[in-house]
């Protein structure tokens, strides 16, 4: 199909077209948030690696937020609730 064709139909699906420069930078933009590939220089990565080490960091984040729910639960539920352990708990949570 030719890519004339091809853009013909992504727009007439209500497909909106991102170009080669606005890919690339927003790559750069993911390198710098994620810590495990911040600072390596853009070329060092294509831009598959990028978004495959963003999605592995994503899930690492995912899975600390419910191990530290469970733990948090664990403690609230051994706290007496009128302790003062359970009002400073209560006061990070607010």
């Amino acid at each position: 199909m030719s890519s004339r064709r091809s853009r013909s139909r992504q727009q007439s699906a209500g497909v909106s077209s991102i170009s080669d420069d606005q890919i690339a930078d927003l790559v750069h933009k993911l390198q710098q948030l994620v810590p495990e590939i911040r600072g390596r220089r853009s070329s060092d990565k294509s831009a598959n690696r990028v978004l495959q080490e963003t999605c592995n960091y994503i899930r690492n984040l995912h899975r600390e937020v419910d191990d530290l729910s469970d733990r948090l639960a664990e403690l609230l539920a051994s706290t007496d609730s009128d302790s003062a352990q359970a009002a400073i708990i209560r006061s990070l949570l607010m």
